[in-house]
């Protein structure tokens, strides 16, 4: 979508779910994830008429709905769209909402209401979504009279996409939405984002000159396939080591050169010493927030030991927890434009980029974990496989569990504009809703169950890619049904399911702080390979590290020549908890050090 100067439209007299389904067509809306209610029937009658431009998918559950819609904003960079009943069905999406706030992705979620007259009665399934949703949405508001739709859904749009991007949840009455009101329409939204000033890249640059250990650490929302082009274009004229926040891998081409790994959960310790011994940190995008600095200890709180320059495109978010010596409100284009045309003498650190790479690549290699347990299925090897089968812009998904660790270790993100730019050549910033850079689709949240929806939705978004979801056995059982929204719309893609039998992660902190002493982390499991096959998916269960290849050789077939989803069943060593440590050795190490006190 294009910026065009906003022109008034005729007056049309139409109900209001028709002035809705019309204001989501002026603003670029193409697909709606969601699940019917009765609460937004005349909305439905709207869409029915756009059915030509605008698809809505039927999910099977509401999260799974929600994380469709993050998903693909991610994915495309304009805004997702949830749609959902009231009561019941806004609880259930919530999770979406949420992990889009933290996770700074545009999304509006629409949800059928209460009639007016029954407002404030509790009436059935009435929920009042400003208290519900305040803390997790940058607005929350209801849509009262429909002569003032085409208003709020402009500043929906307008609100979910500028500054620092986010979700908006607006309520929408039964009754409003099937009364009529003769309404212009708008034009379409307009993002509005903040830009550096000269005297900011200035100072800037002198922090840089004067610098003898800096590094970069990008991440967050907003990026751009130019952001993407120009942030690597301002590393390698100034010999810069980047590092990328928390499921923000795909910001950087983990292949590059001057790629020194993800700041995140189960950090590299070189990379951690790199970071605390930096004299300056230039953080471009991330919040800073407890996963980047490893619990606020990465980086000293609230004043840092060395320089740092913080840009975030939303101006709340610099100084919230750091005081940095420059703060800067910008967006990602506008700031790695600006910075692509900086160059200083990096010869007081050109070997510490050289340095920082061959510790990423030190980390890449076979963990100690699995060399001292030789597993029947190894799972460093599965990776590999991974990446000698898959394209370097293959779609990765997942929830949250032990099992990302694999897919957030090994596997090297590549942006899809990774393609080289010639020597001095800037990226001009991206026109409004272009095409992203995004190969990773994952919670920086935390929430389990992503990673099925993420991969039906990418699938559908952008068909030509090559889609495959990691999911643990607990994590995969939260949305699992959604292979039913997979096959009804020929989504293609291969889900991993990671099966040994428990809630790795809290299973892995029981034994790190009560160690032998478990309870509630234990699952029984179907065979996930039949569970698949009855959603009309291919399945196969993978024992061995040997029968991987070609398992995943015919699952990537079927994704691709079939537009079917494929599931692979591991069989997983419950020891194979971590790539640097076994359970057993997680539980020794706790009870050798456990205080005298501890029960």
């Amino acid at each position: 979508m294009t910026a065009t100067s906003a022109q008034p439209s005729a007056l049309t007299e139409r109900v209001g779910g028709h002035i809705l389904a019309d204001a989501l067509a002026i603003h670029g809306v193409d697909t709606l994830y969601g699940v019917p209610g009765e609460s937004f029937l005349a909305v439905l009658d709207g869409l029915y008429r756009h059915q030509e431009r605008m698809r809505f998918i039927i999910c099977r559950h509401e999260g799974a709905a929600s994380f469709m819609a993050d998903a693909h904003a991610k994915l495309t960079g304009r805004p997702g769209v949830l749609m959902v009943t009231r009561g019941p069905g806004a609880t259930n999406g919530a999770i979406g909402v949420h992990t889009a706030f933290q996770d700074s992705t545009p999304l509006i979620m629409l949800i059928g209401q209460v009639g007016n007259e029954f407002i404030e009665r509790e009436a059935f399934q009435e929920i009042d979504y400003r208290r519900m949703f305040g803390q997790m949405a940058k607005w929350v508001a209801q849509i009262d009279r429909a002569d003032r739709i085409p208003e709020y859904l402009l500043r929906a749009f307008q609100t979910a996409t500028s500054g620092r991007p986010g979700p908006v949840v607006l309520a929408l009455p039964e009754d409003m939405l099937t009364t009529r009101a003769t309404v212009a329409d708008t034009g379409p939204y307009q993002p509005v984002r903040a830009s550096a000033s000269a005297d900011q890249i200035a100072q800037l640059s002198d922090m840089l000159r004067q610098s003898k250990r800096p590094f970069v650490i990008a991440g967050g929302g907003g990026w751009t396939p130019a952001a993407v082009a120009n942030l690597r274009l301002f590393a390698e004229r100034n010999a810069l080591p980047v590092g990328v926040s928390f499921r923000n891998q795909d910001v950087f081409d983990n292949n590059h050169p001057n790629y020194a790994g993800d700041v995140g959960i189960g950090l590299n310790p070189k990379l951690a010493a790199r970071v605390r011994e930096s004299d300056l940190l230039i953080v471009l995008g991330p919040r800073l927030g407890e996963i980047t600095t490893s619990g606020y200890t990465l980086i000293e709180a609230p004043v840092p030991r060395q320089p740092l320059v913080h840009v975030h495109p939303g101006a709340e978010e610099l100084g919230r927890v750091y005081q940095p010596r420059l703060m800067i409100n910008a967006g990602m284009p506008e700031i790695t434009a600006a910075l692509a045309a900086v160059q200083v003498d990096a010869g007081a650190w050109r070997d510490r980029v050289v340095q920082a790479r061959a510790d990423y690549e030190g980390w890449q290699q076979r963990p100690p974990a699995m060399a001292s347990l030789s597993p029947a299925l190894d799972l460093w090897q599965v990776v590999q496989t991974l990446r000698q089968q898959l394209p370097a812009d293959a779609i990765i998904t997942n929830g949250a569990g032990n099992f990302a660790t694999w897919a957030h270790r090994f596997w090297r993100y590549a942006p899809l504009s990774a393609r080289r730019l010639a020597d001095g050549q800037l990226a001009a910033p991206d026109a409004i809703g272009g095409a992203q850079t995004r190969s990773q689709l994952a919670p920086t949240s935390g929430a389990m169950g992503m990673g099925v929806p993420a991969a039906v939705a990418a699938a559908i978004a952008q068909p030509e890619r090559c889609v495959v979801c990691f999911a643990g056995d607990g994590d995969f059982l939260m949305t699992g049904q959604e292979l039913a929204t997979a096959a009804q719309y020929q989504a293609g893609f291969v889900v991993i399911v990671f099966d040994n039998g428990m809630y790795g992660t809290i299973r892995m902190h029981q034994e790190r702080e009560y160690p032998g002493r478990v309870i509630g982390s234990g699952l029984s499991n179907p065979d996930f390979a039949q569970f698949a096959k009855a959603f009309g998916a291919h399945a196969e269960k993978v024992d061995t590290t040997e029968a991987f290849g070609p398992a995943l050789a015919r699952a990537l077939a079927v994704a691709r020549d079939e537009r079917r989803p494929a599931l692979l069943h591991l069989k997983v060593d419950p020891q194979a908890i971590t790539p640097n440590l076994t359970m057993e050795q997680i539980r020794q190490n706790a009870v050798q050090s456990a205080p005298a006190s501890r029960p």
